[in-house]
């Protein structure tokens, strides 16, 4: 099937959606794209001009890729800085972005890249080889002190260890054999290495901003996170620099430099709307001239009003967290009570835009692996009771972390989500406390790390198109998010990693969700479908369901 197109909607939500067809890069080199040249001399000389504002749902939690996994963080550093690998928007392979082209030897467990020569960094400094491994070797030495306050880096989640637990990391190290020429090394094949490399946590940043910033010393605080002085000042080699960040904005400026396409914008301005009433309306007035996370309450206005709506296909899991660290959580039949209780096809229909999914497992059905048999115990609160009252739960209180003033693309109206799921709840038995926390307070560190959550409100976006990047970072070992310990899942995930493509893989990651959704660390609730909205300014957008949406290719009116 072929990869759809962003769906764009006109006063009409009747087109049905496209499949995606996400599939994964064989290693093979790729030629080198040509840096698109502006159709206008005028352009050419004095760069681009238009300022685009973007209306987003919250502030980022930091400006480091490599230390926050947040939308909104990535959102901005997808402009700032670039990998070695990008994604293209019409088939999901990998293409050339700072590496034109790459090898693969030793049995998948080496990857030789032909560099881009002549791009400088914003501050000015060579990008070469030398700065690649400066950038993998800084990931793969976090201590576990830094890994302690950030724990939304991405590196472990991908390469399963750092330098610690060097054993146990696939990542083996970096070479820089000429300075437009870097090997990395594997200790063990990783079929999903290029796709995980397109993660805006493997931008390049320039060391020598790293270290005038010192960017692994967390010593600011933003958003309730801990950031070091360079993730409120990131430097890459990207289309756009960084401008400035204020407690409402964060303005981005036209690289001059750059080696490739400007495209038509030089200022961006990602303002925040912690509301969705608010972003439409300042949609409405003119102040903004697009914003992500429509809701289901916002989509009729903006049909009505005749705004374009851009869907993404769906590429994200939402679900209901639980933390087997509490002592009655780790029944399995209390777990399975509270699969049962829950309402999914309510959920859906009162809270997330038409054509969203119910979900029964955490691999989306576009992907290899995604089990069309994954077992369910499906909505049943009659049976739910008769379970709680067979397990010995004795009215123990849960209590419930669910998020204030946030709208992420799995999560539109999460206040409202928390109602409808703690009724549910309720209504066959369990004794429910709410602990609402202010997103921008640090809700994602708490509910991802050891504490008192029994169930909390999150969602996963998928990065990239391999189902490791779902089971991998949820379920691949124990976590502080679900406490949840499987030694056989972890080994099959770990195994999955490194089969080539085929049926043994696919079968592998059906077995996988399988025995996943039979222990129940987690419910998942719903594939959901995000979508912009965009002015009549606005004629492209490069919607993209991994959210690689670079603002170059953004096309306005004259």
């Amino acid at each position: 099937m072929p990869r759809s197109k962003p769906r764009s909607v006109r006063g009409s939500i009747g087109a049905a959606l496209l499949a995606l067809l996400l599939v994964s890069c064989t290693g093979a080199p790729l030629p080198s794209p040509s840096p698109s040249q502006s159709s206008s001399p005028a352009l050419a000389t004095t760069g681009p001009t238009a300022t685009f504002t973007f209306g987003t749902a919250a502030q980022p939690l930091g400006l480091d890729p490599a230390l926050v996994s947040d939308v909104e963080a990535f959102r901005v550093t997808r402009q700032v800085l670039e990998g070695l690998v990008g994604v293209d928007q019409t088939t999901g392979l990998p293409t050339p972005l700072l590496a034109t082209e790459w090898s693969e030897t030793d049995n998948g467990r080496s990857y030789t890249f032909k560099l881009r020569t002549g791009v400088k960094f914003q501050d000015g400094s060579p990008f070469d080889a030398k700065s690649v491994c400066t950038n993998f070797n800084r990931w793969f030495n976090f201590p576990a002190s830094l890994r302690q306050q950030a724990p939304g880096s991405s590196f472990k989640s991908v390469f399963e260890a750092h330098s610690d637990q060097a054993s146990l990391s696939i990542y083996k190290g970096c070479s820089a054999l000429a300075p437009d020429n870097v090997r990395i090394d594997l200790t063990q094949r990783f079929t999903g290495f290029l796709q995980a490399l397109t993660l805006p946590a493997f931008g390049m940043s320039s060391p020598k901003a790293m270290a005038e910033g010192t960017a692994d010393v967390l010593d600011q605080t933003r958003e309730g996170t801990a950031i070091s002085k360079y993730a409120a000042h990131p430097v890459g080699t990207g289309p756009y620099s960084f401008g400035g960040w204020d407690n409402t904005k964060v303005t981005l400026v036209s690289n001059k430099d750059y080696w490739g396409d400007k495209g038509q914008i030089g200022t961006i301005n990602f303002v925040t709307y912690d509301h969705p009433q608010a972003r439409l309306q300042a949609l409405l007035d003119g102040k903004i001239d697009g914003y992500d996370a429509v809701t289901v309450g916002n989509f009729d206005q903006l049909v009505k009003q005749g705004k374009q709506i851009i869907q993404r296909d769906p590429f994200s899991v939402m679900y209901l967290g639980m933390n087997q660290e509490i002592p009655i959580l780790q029944n399995l039949e209390v777990r399975q009570a509270i699969e049962m209780a829950l309402d999914k096809d309510t959920l859906i229909r009162k809270f997330y835009i038409d054509n969203t999914a119910e979900a029964a497992q955490f691999v989306p059905p576009k992907l290899n692996g995604f089990n069309n048999d994954a077992p369910t115990l499906g909505y049943d609160p009659a049976k739910a009771k008769a379970l709680l009252a067979k397990s010995g739960y004795k009215g123990e209180q849960l209590k419930f972390y669910y998020p204030l003033n946030v709208t992420r693309p799995y999560l539109p109206t999460p206040e409202k989500i928390y109602a409808e799921i703690s009724r549910e709840l309720t209504a066959v038995g369990f004794n429910i406390k709410p602990v609402p926390i202010e997103w921008s307070d640090g809700y994602l560190q708490k509910v991802q790390s050891p504490g008192d959550h029994a169930l909390h409100l999150l969602g996963w976006n998928g990065s990239y198109s391999d189902p490791d990047n779902f089971v991998g970072p949820l379920f691949g070992e124990k976590n502080g998010e679900f406490g949840y310990q499987d030694v056989q899942v972890f080994s099959k995930i770990e195994r999955a990693r490194g089969l080539p493509e085929g049926q043994e893989r696919t079968d592998l990651y059906h077995t996988i969700n399988n025995q996943i959704a039979a222990s129940v660390p987690a419910v998942p609730i719903a594939f959901p479908i995000s979508a912009l909205a965009l002015s009549d300014r606005v004629l492209k957008y490069p919607a993209s369901p991994v959210l690689n949406e670079v603002f170059t290719k953004v096309e306005l009116k004259p």
